[in-house]
């Protein structure tokens, strides 16, 4: 059993939504509204992670169009059938799209590789401390065909240069989890989601099973899952109160309702917090303490267009779908209207310049609703 990008896929399907009936009250919006969802911005590369930065703009982590160098015979590689992997050193982007939904590349000059499946990795997530803007790395690494750049967290200048902050894979070398995954281990981990909280970075691998620490160019463990739950392929971690929240994809064929999400303190304590998910790869928190919870497939064994959904889960713990029929989405996060805004198309043959961010406008249904703000991710 495999974790990601073990499929091939036809068309891509078109947006369905699961709209719940508004029932308008006289001083209180009603939370199960409408979510209206719209194309924001098109042209993206294998969209990931997106946050908005203090600009207001759209910042939005994108896998690139892949590589083909090889580094076959030069060091340890990721096995059949995911492995041998093949990089290059660009082709990684990140965009930056405005209030209006039009994209422009700040960069596309970062790893990005193509797995044997022809499945594309590269710029996993984004995050902002303050104005400043880190980018976490995952297509790099001698194990993706990037012997010259270490799997990272960088920091992004407004020119689109950028600098290496921490080195990651060179982490998960000195410092290997208690039980790794031998049947698709990635020496370089296989990054997937980072936020920021305070002056620190937070970053989830899935295919060792971790929560990592990065504060300045140190990184320490929070969480060894594969310690304490086996090979569950956590990918995306949301902050709120004091505690990490994070949620796992889980092994392929995929097993309906097996993906949970944990809660984390700081010190590495971990308890389950909710149950019954799916395929999970976004988690975003609204100013209420609603969490949303991402789905990338419900209703097939592997990743599959057009069964993606957005599930709620409010503060007494009751679950709502309030979006279906999402192809392939692989990122979330809440913005500073209160939407949340989603990687649509975000792997797959139309995965290169078919990408989507999708936004969800919530509650939006004649209520009084007043101006939420932007907590980021989490």
């Amino acid at each position: 059993m495999y974790k990601h990008y073990l499929w091939r896929i036809g068309a891509i399907t078109l947006l369905a939504l699961s709209l719940a009936t508004c029932k308008k009250h006289d001083d209180v919006c009603d939370e199960n509204a409408p979510a209206t969802v719209t194309v924001f911005a098109t042209g993206l590369n294998n969209p990931r992670g997106l946050e908005f930065g203090p600009n207001g703009h759209l910042y939005v982590a994108e896998a690139g169009t892949g590589g083909t160098d090889s580094t076959v015979g030069q060091c340890e590689q990721v096995p059949p059938p995911i492995g041998p992997i093949r990089g290059s050193t660009t082709g990684g982007r990140i965009s930056r799209i405005n209030p209006a939904g039009v994209r422009n590349t700040l960069t596309d000059q970062l790893p990005s590789a193509t797995n044997a499946l022809g499945d594309i990795i590269g710029v996993a997530d984004v995050a902002f401390i303050g104005n400043t803007l880190y980018a976490l790395i995952a297509g790099a690494g001698c194990s993706h065909g990037v012997p010259s750049i270490p799997n990272s967290v960088i920091q992004v200048a407004p020119s689109g240069n950028w600098t290496q902050v921490a080195n990651l894979s060179e982490f998960l070398f000195a410092n290997p989890v208690e039980n790794p995954s031998e049947g698709d281990f990635e020496p370089d981990g296989d990054w997937y989601s980072m936020i920021s909280v305070g002056n620190d970075l937070y970053a989830v691998e899935a295919n060792h099973g971790e929560l990592d620490k990065i504060s300045g160019g140190n990184v320490s463990r929070i969480i060894d899952f594969s310690a304490v739950e086996g090979h569950v392929v956590p990918t995306v971690v949301a902050y709120r109160d004091g505690h990490f929240y994070v949620g796992n994809l889980n092994t392929f064929p995929i097993v309906e309702g097996s993906s949970k999400i944990w809660k984390v303190s700081p010190s590495g304590q971990a308890e389950v917090w909710a149950t019954g998910f799916t395929t999970i790869l976004g988690l975003a928190f609204d100013k209420e303490g609603n969490l949303y919870v991402l789905e990338n497939t419900v209703g097939a064994q592997f990743p599959t267009p057009g069964l993606g959904r957005i599930v709620r889960v409010n503060q007494s713990g009751q679950k709502q779908v309030i979006v279906t029929g999402l192809s392939l989405p692989t990122g979330l996060t809440y913005g500073p209207d209160g939407n949340l805004y989603v990687s649509n198309v975000g792997f797959g043959p139309t995965g290169i310049g078919g990408g989507q961010v999708l936004k969800v406008t919530l509650n939006k249904c004649g209520c009084d609703d007043e101006d939420e703000k932007s907590n980021g991710k989490g």
